[in-house]
């Protein structure tokens, strides 16, 4: 049981921003327990007390899990002043407070978790973790065995220090055209920019698609087309949570 002041508990259930729902407040449509309540502090016990706005029952939610079938075009922001953000997308939430976990490149399509939830993205995005993401990419090159052993190894890609060792599996090989052309799987445990765009340029080859599939135990809906989303089964959360333990 949750003990809050009325004006976040609103808040939190997507009724408008914190200045918003004190406006709907004041005006006297938001009621608790059936009573107009026009105090904006006054305590909620989320288990017990029902609030309801403009007579329609309030649910309190603290924490909100989506996930996307992220498009390629649109940017892994919450704002952006130019270009479309993941966040634009979830137009089924009117909170303020959600934010993608991780980036992915504004062309990679696939899974990318949406929340509000900042201490589970800030574990499952720590370096210590070793969180797995798995990406499916189609290469303009002809991937090998010796390919696979150079991932498994660590490339040097300019940063400090060799990438950590990732997994290659090599789904097909073949030729266009007289040039070579794969479609890979890739697991990696690290988030470097352009992290795998920058591997495959390293052993003379170019990514020409790039899609993430899983993240850690979560695996993307093939139900959702790109720009769609849904949010995450109660055993889905659990799954995120114990991830990064």
């Amino acid at each position: 049981m949750a003990n809050i002041r009325l004006d976040k508990f609103l808040a939190d259930a997507g009724a408008g921003t914190r200045s918003q729902v004190k406006e709907l407040i004041k005006k006297g449509r938001v009621k608790v327990n059936n009573v107009i309540v026009k105090k904006s502090d006054i305590k909620i016990q989320t288990d017990e007390d029902f609030v309801s706005l403009d007579d329609k029952k309030v649910s309190h939610c603290e924490f909100q899990y989506f996930m996307l079938n992220k498009p390629g075009g649109v940017v892994s922001a919450t704002k952006d002043e130019k270009e479309k953000t993941v966040i634009d997308l979830i137009d089924v939430s009117k909170r303020r407070d959600l934010f993608p976990v991780g980036r992915l490149d504004k062309d990679t399509e696939g899974l990318l978790i949406i929340t509000n939830d900042g201490v589970m993205a800030n574990k499952l995005l720590a370096p210590g973790k070793h969180v797995n993401k798995t990406y499916f990419a189609k290469i303009e090159g002809c991937v090998t065995d010796e390919t696979v052993e150079m991932f498994s190894s660590g490339i040097d890609i300019g940063d400090d220090k060799l990438t950590k060792p990732a997994i290659l599996q090599i789904i097909s090989v073949f030729s266009k055209e007289e040039q070579y052309e794969s479609e890979v799987k890739v697991t990696i445990t690290e988030g470097r920019y352009h992290q795998i765009k920058r591997m495959f340029e390293k052993v003379g080859m170019k990514v020409t698609y790039l899609k993430r599939i899983s993240m850690g135990p979560i695996f993307l809906d093939e139900a959702l087309t790109c720009g769609e989303y849904r949010e995450l089964t109660q055993e889905e959360i659990e799954l995120l949570k114990n991830a990064h333990q």
